[in-house]
């Protein structure tokens, strides 16, 4: 038996199919742009955080810089600090809305990573004991447990709950 990783109902958009017709689609997310489905929950000056629009687990995030770049050697200092803060809040949003028991933290860097799209972003994936179901097994689905415009409502909230606190 093979062991992948694999969100069957991102297949089409990997190929280009079923993509808003934007130059960047994280860009497009940071400029409001109509034509992209925005699941942003937080945003700071420097980065923006949005649920992903393929999940592998309920509240996996992408923190991304507003500015275009492709590769993390492109941050400046102060850009990583913002990140790396942005990281953690992400850790403290998260363990609040799901409590799970580990993440996933890293970056797909060009075409050959898996990077389904050219511009830097942070996968934070909320990991679960025992998170291979029986569906996915047996059906080779997924089940999403939770509406993404749920998930975006709830963390939306937390996220402007955890940074009022560090603003007192």
């Amino acid at each position: 038996m093979r062991n992948n990783l694999f969100v069957p109902n991102k297949m089409p958009y990997a190929k280009g199919k079923n993509r808003p017709d934007v130059q960047c689609i994280l860009c497009a997310i940071v400029e409001k742009d109509e034509k992209v489905e925005r699941l942003e929950v937080h945003r700071t000056e420097l980065f923006t955080i949005s649920l992903n629009l393929y999940p592998y687990s309920p509240g996996h995030l992408m923190i991304f810089p507003n500015r275009h770049i492709v590769d993390a050697r492109e941050l400046n200092a102060e850009e990583v600090h913002d990140q790396h803060q942005l990281q953690c809040l992400s850790f403290e949003v998260l363990t609040q809305a799901y409590q799970p028991k580990g993440f996933n933290v890293g970056y797909n860097m060009g075409e050959s990573s898996g990077a389904s799209i050219a511009h830097l972003h942070m996968h934070v994936v909320p990991r679960y004991p025992r998170e291979l179901g029986f569906m996915d097994v047996i059906g080779g689905a997924r089940i999403i447990i939770e509406d993404p415009n749920a998930t975006q409502e709830k963390l939306f909230e937390l996220f402007q709950e955890f940074t009022d606190k560090t603003k007192t």
